[in-house]
Protein backbone atom coordinates (compact mmCIF):
# COMPACT_ATOMS: atom_id res chain seq x y z
CA UNK A 1 0.00 0.00 0.00
CA UNK A 2 2.85 2.27 0.72
CA UNK A 3 4.67 2.03 -2.56
CA UNK A 4 0.93 3.20 -4.13
CA UNK A 5 2.08 6.85 -2.79
CA UNK A 6 5.44 6.99 -3.98
CA UNK A 7 6.87 11.21 -3.96
CA UNK A 8 6.20 10.91 -7.77
CA UNK A 9 2.61 9.55 -6.70
CA UNK A 10 1.96 12.34 -4.40
CA UNK A 11 3.20 15.47 -6.79
CA UNK A 12 1.05 13.77 -9.55
CA UNK A 13 -1.79 13.95 -7.07
CA UNK A 14 -1.42 17.03 -5.73
CA UNK A 15 -0.94 18.66 -9.44
CA UNK A 16 -4.03 16.87 -9.99
CA UNK A 17 -5.90 18.61 -7.18
CA UNK A 18 -4.71 21.90 -7.88
CA UNK A 19 -6.02 21.46 -11.67
CA UNK A 20 -9.17 20.36 -10.53
CA UNK A 21 -9.50 23.51 -8.26
CA UNK A 22 -8.26 26.15 -10.83
CA UNK A 23 -11.12 24.41 -13.00
CA UNK A 24 -13.68 24.72 -10.13
CA UNK A 25 -12.66 27.94 -8.53
CA UNK A 26 -12.42 29.16 -12.43
CA UNK A 27 -16.00 27.79 -13.64
CA UNK A 28 -17.55 29.04 -10.62
CA UNK A 29 -17.02 32.53 -10.64
CA UNK A 30 -17.36 32.70 -14.78
CA UNK A 31 -20.65 30.78 -14.79
CA UNK A 32 -22.37 33.51 -15.79
CA UNK A 33 -20.39 34.91 -18.37
CA UNK A 34 -20.04 31.52 -20.11
CA UNK A 35 -24.08 30.77 -20.22
CA UNK A 36 -25.34 34.56 -20.66
CA UNK A 37 -24.34 36.51 -23.93
CA UNK A 38 -26.17 39.94 -23.65
CA UNK A 39 -25.42 43.27 -24.97
CA UNK A 40 -26.99 46.07 -23.87
CA UNK A 41 -28.76 48.92 -25.79
CA UNK A 42 -29.07 52.98 -25.12
CA UNK A 43 -32.49 53.36 -23.65
CA UNK A 44 -33.28 56.71 -26.31
CA UNK A 45 -32.08 53.85 -28.76
CA UNK A 46 -35.23 53.53 -31.11
CA UNK A 47 -35.63 50.02 -32.50
CA UNK A 48 -36.14 48.89 -36.24
CA UNK A 49 -38.51 46.32 -35.91
CA UNK A 50 -41.76 45.98 -38.48
CA UNK A 51 -44.96 46.44 -37.74
CA UNK A 52 -46.50 48.30 -34.63
CA UNK A 53 -44.71 47.67 -31.34
CA UNK A 54 -44.74 49.34 -27.84
CA UNK A 55 -41.95 49.22 -25.76
CA UNK A 56 -42.48 48.98 -21.24
CA UNK A 57 -40.28 49.44 -18.97
CA UNK A 58 -40.37 49.20 -15.28
CA UNK A 59 -38.18 49.25 -12.44
CA UNK A 60 -37.41 46.67 -9.50
CA UNK A 61 -34.97 48.60 -7.36
CA UNK A 62 -32.53 50.97 -8.23
CA UNK A 63 -29.98 48.72 -9.47
CA UNK A 64 -32.81 46.36 -11.49
CA UNK A 65 -35.10 47.06 -14.39
CA UNK A 66 -37.42 44.88 -16.59
CA UNK A 67 -38.06 45.34 -20.22
CA UNK A 68 -40.97 43.99 -22.73
CA UNK A 69 -41.32 45.11 -26.40
CA UNK A 70 -45.12 44.09 -27.61
CA UNK A 71 -45.51 43.64 -31.03
CA UNK A 72 -49.27 44.32 -31.44
CA UNK A 73 -52.00 43.52 -33.82
CA UNK A 74 -55.35 45.21 -34.80
CA UNK A 75 -57.61 45.21 -32.38
CA UNK A 76 -60.05 43.63 -34.35
CA UNK A 77 -57.91 40.68 -35.66
CA UNK A 78 -56.45 40.22 -32.24
CA UNK A 79 -57.06 36.41 -31.08
CA UNK A 80 -54.28 36.52 -27.96
CA UNK A 81 -50.98 36.79 -26.71
CA UNK A 82 -47.77 35.34 -27.11
CA UNK A 83 -45.27 35.61 -24.29
CA UNK A 84 -42.32 34.70 -25.62
CA UNK A 85 -38.86 34.54 -23.31
CA UNK A 86 -35.80 34.33 -25.66
CA UNK A 87 -32.29 32.49 -25.71
CA UNK A 88 -28.96 33.48 -24.15
CA UNK A 89 -27.83 36.10 -26.53
CA UNK A 90 -27.56 39.08 -27.73
CA UNK A 91 -31.16 41.02 -26.78
CA UNK A 92 -34.36 41.38 -28.00
CA UNK A 93 -33.23 42.46 -31.56
CA UNK A 94 -31.92 38.90 -32.25
CA UNK A 95 -35.32 37.43 -31.49
CA UNK A 96 -37.96 40.07 -33.26
CA UNK A 97 -37.78 38.74 -36.71
CA UNK A 98 -39.95 35.84 -35.59
CA UNK A 99 -42.95 37.78 -34.04
CA UNK A 100 -44.63 38.09 -37.57
CA UNK A 101 -45.03 34.26 -37.56
CA UNK A 102 -47.46 34.84 -34.33
CA UNK A 103 -48.44 38.69 -35.18
CA UNK A 104 -49.64 37.14 -38.71
CA UNK A 105 -51.83 34.80 -37.39
CA UNK A 106 -53.97 37.33 -34.63
CA UNK A 107 -51.37 36.70 -31.70
CA UNK A 108 -49.27 39.82 -29.76
CA UNK A 109 -45.99 38.94 -28.82
CA UNK A 110 -44.66 39.86 -26.21
CA UNK A 111 -40.99 39.42 -25.62
CA UNK A 112 -39.30 39.76 -22.12
CA UNK A 113 -35.71 41.35 -21.95
CA UNK A 114 -33.94 40.17 -19.53
CA UNK A 115 -31.68 42.23 -16.97
CA UNK A 116 -28.80 43.26 -18.25
CA UNK A 117 -30.13 42.50 -21.79
CA UNK A 118 -31.12 45.11 -24.21
CA UNK A 119 -32.38 48.18 -22.09
CA UNK A 120 -33.14 46.29 -19.12
CA UNK A 121 -30.57 47.14 -16.41
CA UNK A 122 -29.07 45.18 -13.83
CA UNK A 123 -27.66 41.78 -13.67
CA UNK A 124 -29.90 38.58 -14.71
CA UNK A 125 -30.62 35.87 -12.21
CA UNK A 126 -32.68 33.01 -11.95
CA UNK A 127 -34.96 34.39 -9.27
CA UNK A 128 -35.46 37.49 -11.36
CA UNK A 129 -36.01 36.32 -14.39
CA UNK A 130 -38.94 34.32 -12.51
CA UNK A 131 -40.30 37.06 -11.57
CA UNK A 132 -40.15 39.06 -14.46
CA UNK A 133 -41.76 36.44 -16.27
CA UNK A 134 -44.58 36.39 -13.43
CA UNK A 135 -44.89 40.08 -13.86
CA UNK A 136 -45.21 40.17 -17.51
CA UNK A 137 -48.03 37.21 -17.35
CA UNK A 138 -50.08 39.94 -14.70
CA UNK A 139 -49.89 42.32 -17.31
CA UNK A 140 -51.02 40.08 -19.84
CA UNK A 141 -54.15 39.41 -17.32
CA UNK A 142 -55.46 42.44 -17.43
CA UNK A 143 -56.40 42.12 -21.08
CA UNK A 144 -56.21 38.60 -21.70
CA UNK A 145 -58.22 35.22 -20.24
CA UNK A 146 -55.60 32.32 -19.30
CA UNK A 147 -57.30 30.52 -22.60
CA UNK A 148 -55.79 33.55 -24.89
CA UNK A 149 -52.51 33.46 -23.43
CA UNK A 150 -49.73 31.41 -24.89
CA UNK A 151 -46.68 30.78 -23.12
CA UNK A 152 -43.52 30.53 -25.44
CA UNK A 153 -39.68 29.68 -24.83
CA UNK A 154 -36.41 29.67 -26.51
CA UNK A 155 -33.71 27.67 -25.48
CA UNK A 156 -32.69 29.35 -22.46
CA UNK A 157 -36.02 30.55 -22.13
CA UNK A 158 -37.89 27.58 -22.08
CA UNK A 159 -36.70 27.16 -18.30
CA UNK A 160 -38.54 30.57 -17.42
CA UNK A 161 -41.06 29.69 -19.93
CA UNK A 162 -41.40 25.75 -18.19
CA UNK A 163 -41.69 27.96 -14.50
CA UNK A 164 -44.62 30.14 -15.86
CA UNK A 165 -46.90 27.71 -17.45
CA UNK A 166 -46.21 25.80 -13.90
CA UNK A 167 -47.54 28.57 -11.84
CA UNK A 168 -50.02 30.16 -14.21
CA UNK A 169 -52.73 29.00 -16.52
CA UNK A 170 -52.52 29.33 -20.02
CA UNK A 171 -53.57 27.91 -23.41
CA UNK A 172 -50.34 26.27 -24.36
CA UNK A 173 -47.11 26.04 -23.74
CA UNK A 174 -44.39 25.63 -26.71
CA UNK A 175 -40.62 25.12 -26.39
CA UNK A 176 -38.44 25.57 -28.58
CA UNK A 177 -35.27 23.48 -28.02
CA UNK A 178 -35.42 22.94 -24.53
CA UNK A 179 -32.96 21.50 -22.23
CA UNK A 180 -33.98 18.54 -19.35
CA UNK A 181 -31.80 21.42 -16.18
CA UNK A 182 -28.65 23.35 -16.66
CA UNK A 183 -26.76 20.54 -14.42
CA UNK A 184 -27.87 18.30 -17.05
CA UNK A 185 -26.00 19.98 -20.20
CA UNK A 186 -23.07 20.43 -17.85
CA UNK A 187 -22.79 16.88 -16.53
CA UNK A 188 -20.78 15.49 -19.38
CA UNK A 189 -17.98 17.91 -19.26
CA UNK A 190 -17.92 18.72 -15.79
CA UNK A 191 -19.73 15.31 -13.75
CA UNK A 192 -16.58 15.63 -11.25
CA UNK A 193 -18.41 18.85 -9.87
CA UNK A 194 -21.31 18.82 -6.99
CA UNK A 195 -23.01 21.26 -10.41
CA UNK A 196 -26.39 21.43 -8.28
CA UNK A 197 -24.59 22.66 -5.35
CA UNK A 198 -22.12 25.35 -7.57
CA UNK A 199 -24.56 26.35 -10.60
CA UNK A 200 -25.57 29.95 -9.95
CA UNK A 201 -28.77 28.88 -12.53
CA UNK A 202 -30.43 25.46 -12.01
CA UNK A 203 -33.65 25.28 -14.58
CA UNK A 204 -34.59 22.34 -13.32
CA UNK A 205 -37.54 21.97 -16.44
CA UNK A 206 -37.98 18.65 -15.57
CA UNK A 207 -39.80 19.46 -11.86
CA UNK A 208 -42.09 22.16 -13.79
CA UNK A 209 -43.72 20.05 -16.67
CA UNK A 210 -45.42 17.81 -14.51
CA UNK A 211 -47.30 20.84 -13.19
CA UNK A 212 -48.10 22.32 -16.17
CA UNK A 213 -51.85 21.42 -17.34
CA UNK A 214 -52.02 23.36 -20.62
CA UNK A 215 -50.84 21.36 -23.55
CA UNK A 216 -47.22 21.32 -24.22
CA UNK A 217 -45.19 20.99 -27.58
CA UNK A 218 -41.88 20.44 -27.55
CA UNK A 219 -39.58 21.29 -30.69
CA UNK A 220 -36.33 19.82 -30.71
CA UNK A 221 -33.89 19.51 -34.30
CA UNK A 222 -31.88 16.09 -33.69
CA UNK A 223 -28.59 18.02 -34.92
CA UNK A 224 -28.32 20.33 -32.27
CA UNK A 225 -25.11 21.24 -30.69
CA UNK A 226 -25.92 23.74 -28.19
CA UNK A 227 -28.36 21.49 -26.17
CA UNK A 228 -28.41 17.76 -27.13
CA UNK A 229 -31.68 16.35 -28.43
CA UNK A 230 -30.78 13.36 -26.34
CA UNK A 231 -30.68 15.92 -23.47
CA UNK A 232 -34.22 17.08 -24.68
CA UNK A 233 -35.64 13.40 -24.76
CA UNK A 234 -35.29 13.24 -21.61
CA UNK A 235 -37.86 15.15 -21.07
CA UNK A 236 -40.58 12.21 -23.02
CA UNK A 237 -41.59 10.52 -19.87
CA UNK A 238 -42.94 14.08 -18.33
CA UNK A 239 -45.41 14.55 -20.59
CA UNK A 240 -48.86 13.52 -20.54
CA UNK A 241 -51.31 12.47 -22.48
CA UNK A 242 -52.06 14.96 -25.30
CA UNK A 243 -48.06 16.55 -25.30
CA UNK A 244 -46.11 16.53 -28.34
CA UNK A 245 -42.28 15.94 -28.86
CA UNK A 246 -41.97 17.29 -32.65
CA UNK A 247 -38.21 15.70 -33.76
CA UNK A 248 -37.17 17.88 -36.45
CA UNK A 249 -34.87 15.62 -38.76
CA UNK A 250 -31.25 17.47 -39.20
CA UNK A 251 -32.63 20.38 -37.30
CA UNK A 252 -29.59 22.41 -35.33
CA UNK A 253 -30.08 24.52 -32.63
CA UNK A 254 -30.94 27.96 -34.90
CA UNK A 255 -32.67 27.15 -37.83
CA UNK A 256 -35.68 25.39 -36.60
CA UNK A 257 -38.16 27.82 -38.02
CA UNK A 258 -36.72 26.85 -41.75
CA UNK A 259 -38.22 23.26 -41.30
CA UNK A 260 -41.84 23.16 -42.68
CA UNK A 261 -42.55 20.74 -39.76
CA UNK A 262 -41.89 23.62 -37.48
CA UNK A 263 -43.85 26.15 -39.18
CA UNK A 264 -46.92 23.42 -39.63
CA UNK A 265 -46.96 22.47 -35.85
CA UNK A 266 -47.15 26.03 -35.02
CA UNK A 267 -49.70 27.01 -36.99
CA UNK A 268 -51.65 24.21 -35.86
CA UNK A 269 -51.40 25.60 -32.50
CA UNK A 270 -52.46 28.93 -33.51
CA UNK A 271 -55.09 28.25 -35.82
CA UNK A 272 -56.61 26.07 -33.73
CA UNK A 273 -60.16 27.12 -31.66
Amino acid sequence: MAALFTPKTKRILKILLLIYAIIGIAGYYLQDMLLLHPKKIAQEERYNFPGVFEEINWKVDEQTSFHIVQFTVPDSLRKGVVLYFHGNQNNITRYARFAPQFTKAGYEVWMAEYPGFGKAAGKATEALMYQEAIQVYQLARKKYTPQQIIIYGKSIGTGVASYLASQRDCRNLILETPYYSIASLLRPLFGIYPLNSLLHFQFPTYQYLPAVTAPITILHGTRDGVIRYSNAQQLQPLLKKGDRFITIEGGSHNNLNDYPLMQQTLQQILQAK
